[in-house]
């Protein structure tokens, strides 16, 4: 099979309808290799990149409560910081870039789940930047 590792998505595939921060930016530990009160902090297996996590809500009207919130890790160097809050909104909106998705098979449930990444959190682009964004890739 020509698949091998992450599949490469985009953000608006993903999060069709957006996204917004529900929770902190954390580091994800190694839990294999933290051993007696010694904590080693998760790389990534092909760049070296420390791993950070955030919850993320996804803005779908359609999902049930219980498939709203998703943890997206990102890969980067130094902790990432989400967008200043916007006034009169509870949360934060977010988008991602160098998104990955990798399936796998819930152990709990036996369903298929995925793993979500990204290079890049940021703001998101306005309607005007995005498809002026799609022009140039086209082109």
């Amino acid at each position: 099979m020509a698949i091998q590792g992450p599949i490469p998505v985009s953000f608006d595939l993903v999060f069709p309808h957006g996204c917004y921060v529900v929770g902190e930016v954390e580091q994800v530990k190694d839990f294999t290799a933290s051993t007696g009160g010694r904590t080693v902090y998760a790389k990534d297996k092909t760049t070296g990149e420390l791993v950070w996590q955030v919850a993320v809500m996804d803005a779908d009207p359609t999902l049930k409560a219980t498939q709203k919130t998703v943890a997206v890790k990102i890969l980067s160097p130094v902790q990432p910081v989400p967008p200043p809050s916007l006034p009169n909104m509870p949360f934060v909106p977010i988008e991602f870039d160098g998104m990955t998705a990798t399936a796998y098979v819930a152990e709990k449930t036996g369903r298929l789940a995925w793993s979500l990444r990204a290079t890049v959190m940021r703001a998101p682009r306005t309607a005007a930047v995005k498809a002026s964004a799609g022009k140039d890739v086209a082109a």
